[in-house]
């Protein structure tokens, strides 16, 4: 019995991963858009684009042919072809470059246009996925007061008509001509950014009563937070952060509730120097 004992392999228990995940109460998404506005958006769009005439056009190139003397054969008859097709054939790329500096059509271009503070109207298409690719287009437009929204079919409807196989974003310049007319009407229909911590100057911010008791560290932050002289390094950082904001739009203050120690954390001691044996 203790030969049959010993042979057996014991099992050993895996050991159970435990992950701890916390949902995020200020968890930003795009307002819902309604069906009757998103219509009135696409068909507003294709119209104004096809009065315009304003697509990239794409020419084919033609392969060469691998054997030389084919080549020789064909140079002759190639320049007599090319000078007839000129007058036919459409150039490569935009049809007009002055209206596609009006605009930001992309991800990249709008986000960088938002940074900026170029833009009057952002619409980013709902196929996007993941979703973080324009989340944070909620963040930018939000600070910057711009009305963004997100607009189902955006890239099927609009990306033919531009000559473009997706547009997951799309934004107006705020020195648009072509677009000024579109953009007045769509503004309206466009839900406002729910974003908890910033908040518009129309919005009052909540006044926070005399009569409620601070503690020492709260005063001690209140202060440090606001001193009397600055270094012109820190004032450098406070005019550039003002800058990222619209005028229109104030964040709201964070104040400290109550500060908690935590008992259970160990301190480490400081190293001591290892004494040199002679």
């Amino acid at each position: 019995m203790a030969a049959q004992e010993g042979k057996g392999s014991v099992r050993k228990s895996n050991k159970m991963i435990v992950k701890t995940s916390l949902n995020n109460p200020f968890a930003v998404q795009w307002s819902p858009l309604e069906q009757a506005n998103t219509h009135f958006i696409l068909e507003a769009l294709k119209e104004v684009m096809k009065k315009i005439d304003f697509r990239k056009v794409e020419a084919r190139r033609k392969k060469k042919p691998r054997s030389r003397k084919k080549q020789d054969q064909e140079k002759c008859t190639s320049k007599l072809q090319d000078e007839n097709e000129t007058a036919k054939t459409k150039k490569h790329g935009w049809t007009n470059q002055n209206i596609r500096n009006q605009l930001a059509i992309g991800i990249n271009e709008v986000t960088k246009a938002l940074e900026k503070n170029e833009l009057l109207l952002v619409l980013v298409c709902k196929s996007a996925k993941p979703i973080m690719m324009t989340s944070h287009i909620i963040l930018l437009s939000a600070s910057r007061a711009v009305p963004a929204g997100q607009v189902p079919r955006l890239s099927e409807t609009i990306g033919p008509v531009l000559g473009l196989t997706s547009i997951l974003a799309l934004g107006f310049k705020k020195n648009t001509d072509a677009f000024a007319e579109v953009t007045k009407v769509i503004i309206p229909r466009i839900p406002s950014l729910d974003v908890p911590w910033i908040i518009p100057c129309g919005n009052e911010q909540p006044q926070v009563s005399e009569d409620t008791d601070l503690t020492d560290l709260e005063l001690a932050l209140h202060m440090e937070s606001e001193p009397e002289e600055c270094s012109p390094s820190h004032k450098r950082k406070r005019l550039d952060s003002n800058k990222l904001t619209s005028p229109d739009v104030t964040l709201q203050a964070l104040k400290v509730k109550k500060i908690v120690p935590n008992p259970s954390k160990a301190r480490k001691l400081p190293k001591t120097k290892k004494r040199i044996s002679k």
